[in-house]
């Protein structure tokens, strides 16, 4: 097999009707490092709207727990892509986050917006730094795998293509980032996480290296300075000369899932996927009285979760 003989597979397929396999082509055999990366990014976008910022400090599960959020989120999104939506795995990862999410008042637009996230980011991280572009398949057939991972989650009006995800992306973080003392709390601690799985001496160039990468409304957001342009030339050059050199590599024989990364730390006697996440007490960390002893769902409320 050359280096682009599974493109050629990859376009042999249906988006709309393959979408799962050429999506976990795409991320376990073509991008695997570069998906992880990019889906870390796309989660640490969503703290810069104060809403979720705010709601995931009152939780500290990413201020106290950030190793266990963190191997928690990769294993439950990596169960549904390596074993498919309707495995016994997979139902278990959806009825997971569903129960999660059902814990706190969270606005419908705040979950499309971190739908879109998924969709988004990677092909604008493979765009800067992957050893090719996505192809139009692999668009699609992201966009169609998430669709229906937010159908299973609730989530309502979700975009049509890869290119409704992004105006939707673009159109929520123009409205509602900003600044709060939470979602920066929050940021910190994720860089600090990012920093700890490398020797101790390195982490403050990997934070300096961590926020090369952010673009200017992230760092308005967070409020932190702007790197100097050489540093931000430095790191976005350096990820470029790796893809250049990835490029050269023979393809991936073999799938790499999430699980398998070195960053998921917390389960080394291995794991239960009914058994990840957290299960939220009312009253505690943020999470409010059920909502029918509160005399029901208001107007606000988020949307009944998928029967999984």
């Amino acid at each position: 097999m050359t280096r682009f003989d599974r493109l050629k597979e990859i376009q042999r397929l249906d988006p709309e009707r393959d979408f799962l396999e050429i999506h976990r082509m795409t991320a376990s055999l073509e991008f695997p490092w570069d998906y992880t990366r990019a889906l870390e990014f796309a989660l640490y976008r969503t703290y810069a709207v104060p809403s979720i910022g705010q709601l995931l400090a009152r939780t500290a599960e990413l201020t106290e727990r950030s190793q266990k959020r963190y191997d928690d989120t990769t294993l439950l999104l990596d169960a549904v892509v390596e074993h498919g939506f309707d495995s016994v795995d997979g139902r278990a990862a959806v009825r997971r986050v569903n129960q999660m999410h059902r814990s706190y008042d969270i606005g419908d637009d705040d979950m499309r917006y971190v739908l879109c996230t998924f969709v988004v980011v990677p092909k604008r991280w493979l765009d800067s730094y992957g050893w090719r572009r996505l192809s139009d398949h692999e668009m699609r057939a992201a966009a169609r795998y998430y669709q229906m991972l937010g159908r299973h989650l609730g989530i309502r009006e979700i975009p049509d293509s890869y290119e409704e995800f992004e105006r939707c992306l673009d159109d929520y973080e123009a409205a509602h980032f900003g600044f709060d003392a939470g979602g920066r709390k929050v940021s910190d601690a994720t860089l600090d996480l990012m920093a700890s799985w490398y020797p101790r001496p390195l982490a403050p160039a990997l934070r300096t290296v961590s926020l090369a990468l952010l673009d200017d409304a992230l760092l308005r957001a967070f409020r932190y300075q702007r790197p100097a342009p050489a540093v931000r030339s430095l790191v976005r050059g350096a990820l470029r000369l790796r893809a250049r050199a990835v490029r050269l590599l023979p393809p991936r024989s073999t799938p790499h899932y999430g699980r398998q990364n070195r960053e998921v730390k917390g389960y080394p006697n291995g794991y239960r996927v009914p058994e990840l996440g957290t299960f939220p007490v009312p009253g505690v960390r943020g999470c409010p009285v059920p909502r029918a002893a509160a005399g029901g769902a208001g107007p606000g409320s988020s949307p009944p979760a998928s029967g999984w």
